[in-house]
Order: C-alpha cells, then sequence, then structure tokens
C-alpha cells in the first residue's frame, strides 16, 4: 500500500472527495456536488466510531432541491465530524473542500484508495455527465 506522507486528494463517481494523509481520510463533497444540489440547509454526521464500508451510507445532506446520501468511499472508522455543520450547513456550498468537510475516516483498507480518481480523471468524469 502507498504511504500518503502528503494530503492527497482522491474522487468517486458519486462526487465524494477524500483528501488521505498517512493513516487518516477526511471526506466531504465536491463542488459539482454541492452546485447540483443548491443550497444547502441541512447535514446530519455519521456518530464518531462509525464504521463504514465503500458505498455505505455515511453521511445526509438536504438543500432546497432534495436531500442526497453521502456515501463511504472507504472501509473506515469515523475519528473525527465537523461539528460546525450543525449550525452552518451552508458552508458545505461557500467552503466543500476546505472548511465543508464531513469527517475524518482512520483508514481500515488502504488499497481501496487505488481504485479512486485523481483531479484528472474526475475532471474527466465530471465532462461526460
Amino acid at each position: 500500500m502507498t504511504r500518503y506522507t502528503q494530503p492527497t486528494t482522491f474522487y468517486t463517481e458519486d462526487h465524494e472527495w477524500v483528501t488521505v494523509h498517512n493513516d487518516l481520510a477526511t471526506v466531504g463533497i465536491t463542488h459539482y456536488a454541492e452546485n447540483a444540489l443548491g443550497d444547502i440547509v441541512f447535514v446530519e454526521l455519521p456518530e464518531v466510531g462509525a464504521e463504514f464500508a465503500p458505498g455505505d451510507d455515511m453521511a445526509v445532506v438536504e438543500s432546497v432541491k432534495a436531500a442526497s446520501d453521502v456515501y463511504a468511499p472507504i472501509h473506515g472508522k469515523v475519528v473525527e465530524v465537523n461539528g460546525a455543520l450543525s449550525d452552518k450547513p451552508e458552508t458545505v456550498n461557500e467552503s466543500p473542500t476546505e472548511k465543508g468537510w464531513f469527517c475524518v475516516l482512520e483508514i481500515k483498507d488502504g488499497a481501496e484508495i487505488a481504485g479512486l480518481m485523481d483531479e484528472a480523471a474526475y475532471k474527466a468524469y465530471c465532462e461526460t455527465l
């Protein structure tokens, strides 16, 4: 398994981003996702200690348009959540890849990262939508 000693960001086809650094992965939704959702009015975060497999429903985002699940991109255990989103869910619209992160996972299977897209592949993917 590659060890990411510098923060490295990957993407899923479901429009989650994952920044991997050592044994931790910070997860959020992309600009594409937040833009498609519109004004976000509520975020339901996972519980610290919860464990997820890839594709599991991990969080929920509600906007003026719709509610949408956020899926776990890799196997991991939640070690931190962004509690600020409870009071200011619009942060996801304002800063989805910086201040609008959802949670931090302790990585259980680093080999799964190889199945995620890098930025160039994600941009190319979005152009096909």
